[in-house]
């Protein structure tokens, strides 16, 4: 079992999800149980699920929710930009969010490969 606030990309992606919330504070009343709700459940996933798989048991699983997480990474990627395309982010809010994003999948992608490596040295 690891400790998923020494990972980080655990803290990069936690960073995100609070400014994802940040930036949906000011979305239309309308968007609050639509991409509001979408932005925020996916972001906040991504943290969520790299701690779940830090929870598990042995390396297979941990690499099955960094998967999770880099799915979420997407989802989220694409949320973002139909969001600045609607016109509810700016194109700097947008920029700024959108490599973040693209920072933590470089880390999920980094991380899932180690972790796969050290599960193949561990079978052989």
């Amino acid at each position: 079992m690891k400790n998923f606030r020494d990972l980080k990309v655990w803290e990069k992606s936690h960073h995100l999800a609070l400014a994802a919330y940040e930036a949906t504070t000011d979305f239309p009343r309308h968007e609050m149980f639509g991409l509001v709700s979408q932005i925020r459940r996916c972001a906040s996933s991504i943290p969520a699920n790299i701690a779940e798989g830090c929870g598990r048991r042995g390396n297979g699983e941990f690499h099955r929710f960094l998967q999770i997480a880099m799915g979420s990474a997407s989802e989220l990627e694409y949320h973002l930009l139909l969001s600045r395309d609607l016109k509810f982010l700016d194109a700097a809010a947008y920029q700024s969010l959108n490599d973040s994003v693209e920072e933590v999948k470089r880390m999920l992608a980094s991380l899932a490969r180690k972790v796969d490596a050290e599960r193949s040295q561990s079978r052989g």
